[in-house]
């Protein structure tokens, strides 16, 4: 290994299962990879004009899918992504669809104070197996002290506007790179991933990272 680990920003929304089921398989191909490596998370939102309040699950289901049948069909194939992966999605006990900007803000604190892939995994886990709704500041103060934030802090950020310009910068950065979809990995600054890659994929993209520097370094 080189001198220093890799840095791994990802680019995702709580709302996103795929994020979720590639969380996972990172955290897999990083077990696998055995060298070192720091996960930041990065913000991107999939429905960044969806009302503070969010709105009604099946109302937003058929306005993107066009039918609720359309998406099942994809729903089929993401339950069994979940199933291999040990996640037990259970879309029906999600009753609305998040705005997710403060969801946001709470994972930037959790970077700032030490423990953000536990507020991530805190997220994922609410909202996607137990169908918390992480649009509500209650239900975030919830998931937050579960991942180890002291609920007097998230509660004071909250009323603050701490966080909002920098998850807002953050988000306009993976704007200009490109990004159109998630879960979007970027290894080292430099080096992009893109979708929930399997294990083996994420695994060989980072060992050619690790030989691209080794070569630079040598000055090939």
């Amino acid at each position: 290994m080189t001198d220093r680990g890799l840095h791994i920003e990802v680019y995702s929304d709580v709302v996103c299962p795929w994020c979720y089921v590639g969380k996972r398989r990172l955290e897999r191909a990083l077990a696998s990879f055995g060298g070192d490596a720091r996960v930041t998370w990065r913000p991107f939102q999939l429905n960044p004009t969806m009302p503070r309040e969010g709105m009604d699950r099946t109302a937003y289901l058929e306005a993107k899918f066009g039918s609720l049948e359309a998406f099942r069909q994809l729903e089929e194939h993401v339950l069994a992504a979940g199933a291999s992966e040990r996640i037990s999605f259970a879309f029906e006990k999600i009753a609305r669809t998040p705005n997710t900007f403060a969801a946001h803000r709470l994972i930037w604190l959790g970077e700032r104070e030490g423990c953000q892939d536990a507020v991530v995994d805190s997220l994922f886990r609410g909202y996607f197996e137990e169908g918390a709704d992480i649009g509500s500041v209650p239900t975030l103060l919830q998931l937050a002290s579960r991942a180890g934030l002291s609920a007097e802090l998230v509660e004071r950020v909250f009323r603050s506007d701490e966080g909002t310009a920098e998850v807002k910068a953050e988000e306009a950065a993976g704007h200009k790179l490109g990004i159109r979809g998630v879960p979007y990995f970027v290894v080292d600054g430099a080096y992009a991933i893109s979708g929930a890659q399997p294990v083996d994929i994420f695994v060989s993209a980072l060992k050619r990272v690790v030989a691209d520097r080794a070569e630079r370094k040598a000055g090939v």
